[in-house]
């Protein structure tokens, strides 16, 4: 037992930061810039989606429906294969493999918060956007300011949900070798091999950590911010 927790404290800074120092991110710490990076470009991106996909009726909703559902219905590991391989084809240089991952798992959780965001949309009574117009408001005016605030309130939950799928598959970047969590998880047990059941429990234990204090820290958020409405 001494020795399985020793497996760990002598490599926890590697599993932690990786080679931070040396400029390298990795380990916990790369998973969690992974994490924040493809939530900054896919949350706003999904909504702007979904307000474009309400806005625009006729073909680019049918074209963004087709693109989230091409998106959703192909297995995140090929997007990642995909932009790994294709992104240095139409750039012309070679991005480091965390941007790549990034960007993959920013383009496929951005279908998921337009289909969420929309659906919240459409969720709100059809008077207040009938309300809102006979008071003067353009249609824009009334997503803006009456109707995406509301929704995107109701959507918490569910940018919840997402946020903590994000956060999990970030792991799939082991799959291209980039060196977060799991990655380094498996340099370590290849390096030391022992006691692989203690590297691996250890490592899961990290993402549920990660991931219920990411689910505690956004409910209380939200239930400071509503005390007023609720007063």
């Amino acid at each position: 037992m001494i020795a399985n927790i020793t497996v760990i404290t002598d490599n926890l800074d590697y599993l932690l930061w990786g080679r931070a120092a040396q400029g390298e991110p990795g380990g916990v710490l790369l998973s969690l810039l992974m994490t924040i990076g493809a939530a900054i470009l896919a949350f706003p991106g999904g909504v702007l989606l979904a307000c474009c996909a309400w806005r625009f009726r006729g073909w680019p909703r049918k074209v963004l429906f087709l693109w989230a559902e091409l998106i959703r219905g192909i297995p995140l590991i090929f997007v990642i294969f995909w932009l790994w391989f294709l992104l240095p084809w139409l750039t012309g240089a070679d991005l480091p493999g965390a941007v790549t991952v990034t960007l993959a798992l920013a383009w496929f959780t951005s279908a998921a918060v337009m289909y969420s965001t929309l659906a919240a949309l459409g969720a709100l009574p059809d008077g207040q956007y009938e309300a809102a117009l006979s008071s003067g408001f353009g249609s824009a005016q009334i997503l803006r300011l009456v109707l995406l605030p509301q929704a995107l309130r109701n959507a918490l939950p569910s940018y919840i949900g997402l946020l903590i799928a994000l956060l999990k598959d970030t792991s799939l970047a082991f799959i291209v070798n980039v060196p977060e969590l799991t990655t380094v998880a498996g340099q370590v047990n290849n390096r030391v091999q022992v006691y692989p059941a203690a590297l691996f429990v250890f490592t899961g234990l990290v993402y549920y950590l990660l991931c219920s204090a990411l689910e505690l820290t956004v409910k209380q958020w939200q239930r400071r911010h509503s005390l007023p409405a609720n007063e």
